[in-house]
């Protein structure tokens, strides 16, 4: 009686050990805080996702996705606390949704080093674009080279410099990370028109779907001389209009310029045709901070 009595002890205290243990390996979690304006809806085949990196590596910390009219769908989130304390940046990527990858997307949009308890989020941080895009600059002209008719120059844009009399390339731009491309825009009678995207300044973008029949210049741009969107019409008038280069994720679902916009120029209402025109740099940029 007194053995059994005792055996019924020990496993009592073996099973308190055993619970014990396990309250011991119960990791907590903790909190922190996003705040990032700039940013836009990404639609439902894109999300957010930001990561923080602890030993060198990144760990999710959760998606969120941004409404059209910039807010947040979560701005507090919560991980391991012993993760967040030791982490030394965060990192904000843009992700197919749904995501079947646990590893980070090329996609980096922005990044920023924790300094204390907090990290001021950029894109030209190393781990994002890597560039703040003060040293771009950007010329064009109009003209329509692809077709033989010289009564419609204003209905094609061409990201060159003719100034010199020989033509070179008109845009300035840094090489971008893996994830994203240029792409060139002429927004007419509102509506954005994509002239193609293009990773070189000093080449052809892979777009020619609205350009005639002959050869464009080895460089971005456009004739708008065929196979109109939807309420245009080909060949147009781009003066009074506005030309773009934005900064755009590969792969990309947007028929519109991203939000990444360095160069932006109105181009003139009496703009003359073959004539070098100057665009100006538009640096308002997505940013942020983390706080932990």
């Amino acid at each position: 009686m007194k053995n059994s009595f005792l055996f019924f002890l020990g496993l009592i205290f073996s099973a308190g050990m055993i619970t014990s243990c396990g309250d011991d390996d119960t990791s907590s979690s903790e909190s922190f805080d996003l705040n990032i304006s700039g940013l836009e809806d990404l639609g439902s085949d894109y999300a957010y996702e930001g990561w923080i990196m602890v030993d060198g590596s990144p760990k999710t910390t959760g998606t969120f996705t941004v409404d059209t009219e910039g807010n947040l769908s979560a701005t507090t989130f919560n991980v391991a606390a012993e993760d967040l304390e030791i982490a030394t940046a965060f990192i904000l990527t843009i992700e197919p949704s749904p995501d079947n990858d646990p590893a980070p997307s090329d996609v980096h949009i922005l990044a920023g080093d924790f300094s204390g308890n907090s990290a001021a989020l950029t894109i030209d941080h190393g781990a994002a674009l890597g560039n703040d895009f003060t040293s771009s600059n950007g010329t064009y002209i109009l003209a329509t080279p692809t077709d033989n008719d010289d009564t419609n120059e204003d209905s094609g844009i061409w990201f060159l410099d003719n100034s010199s009399g020989m033509p070179v390339a008109g845009l300035d731009l840094p090489t971008l990370p893996a994830g994203w491309a240029y792409e060139g825009w002429a927004v007419i009678n509102g509506a954005p028109v994509s002239t193609g995207t293009f990773t070189s300044v000093s080449a052809a973008d892979d777009n020619a779907i609205y350009s005639g029949i002959n050869p464009g210049p080895p460089f971005p741009g456009e004739d708008f001389l065929q196979n109109a969107p939807n309420n245009l019409s080909f060949p147009t008038s781009l003066n009074g209009g506005t030309a773009v280069i934005s900064i755009e994720p590969v792969p990309d679902n947007s028929i519109a310029p991203f939000a990444l916009k360095p160069l932006v120029g109105m181009i003139p209402a009496s703009a003359n045709v073959h004539e070098a025109i100057n665009m100006d740099q538009n640096l308002d940029f997505p940013t942020g901070t983390v706080n932990r």
